[in-house]
């Protein structure tokens, strides 16, 4: 079997930036560990699977250790590779994935997502995860990820975790956010994983489903820009609804390759 595949750094216009992911078009479905196993052969943060299906398309994400439920930049890197490499024709694209519909337009440049809100409550952080830290948060709240809140961008910029610790717990396929109001932006985050192959993702647009809403209420905007401060950085516009969340990001595709199995 012979796969088109694309690498495609996501919420950045600039390569070796923003979040690597890799596409795949498929033609058929292949099972569940042969999925997994070339999401590890590619050893990026996530691997999108496309399929045809009906108008749309289906679309599931892969880390090198597990499926996810729903991924930003991978979402977002799948569209781009439809519309800028795969000849698709229209303004919106609907793809249908464990996180049930998921659109995304082009416009202006920029891709937008059409994404769930995921609203944290109030929670008691795990000791794991408190004694992992080298900064300790003021505020915690948990959706499918723990969000810890800190008080300015500089604690979230020089925040260590000790990952021996931090990987005696085990939330999959959840994560950790880390946010702080930012000092160009209207915050920041960083977002880990415990157990994971990868730690530290570079650019996570499913954590903004739990910080857009956080932020916009904190800050009286509906509209929002965010920055994750992570090694290759990225950018992020926000916009909320009552339910859902529009991610806004641009998308730069690094190379073009065939996958044999």
């Amino acid at each position: 079997m012979k796969l088109r595949a694309y690498q495609v750094d996501a919420f950045t216009e600039t390569v070796f930036c923003g979040n690597p992911a890799v596409v795949v078009m498929l033609e058929s479905k292949p099972d569940d560990q042969t999925l997994l196993k070339i999401a590890r052969e590619n050893a990026v943060p996530e691997t999108a699977y496309i399929l045809p299906e009906g108008s749309g398309y289906n679309l599931r994400w892969f880390t090198p250790d597990i499926e996810m439920d729903l991924c930003g930049h991978a979402t977002l890197a799948s569209a781009h590779v439809l519309f800028t490499e795969e000849g698709f024709e229209g303004d919106e694209i609907t793809f249908t994935s464990l996180s049930g519909e998921l659109t995304v337009k082009r416009e202006d440049g920029m891709y937008l997502l059409n994404f769930p809100i995921r609203e944290g409550h109030k929670a008691v952080l795990p000791a794991e995860i408190f004694d992992s830290l080298n900064i300790k948060p003021v505020e915690v709240y948990k959706s499918r990820d723990f969000m810890l809140v800190y008080t300015k961008q500089s604690e979230i910029e020089n925040l260590e975790i000790n990952r021996g610790i931090f990987d005696e717990i085990n939330i999959n396929p959840g994560g950790v956010i880390v946010t702080a109001p930012g000092t160009d932006c209207d915050f920041v985050s960083r977002f880990f994983t415990p157990q994971a192959t990868i730690l530290e993702d570079p650019v996570t647009g499913s954590a903004h489903c739990t910080l857009a809403p956080y932020w916009s209420k904190r800050l009286g905007k509906t509209e929002l820009h965010a920055r994750q401060i992570s090694e290759r950085g990225g950018t992020l516009y926000l916009t909320l609804t009552q339910e859902r969340v529009i991610i806004k990001g641009k998308a730069v595709t690094f190379s073009r390759s065939h996958i044999y199995i």
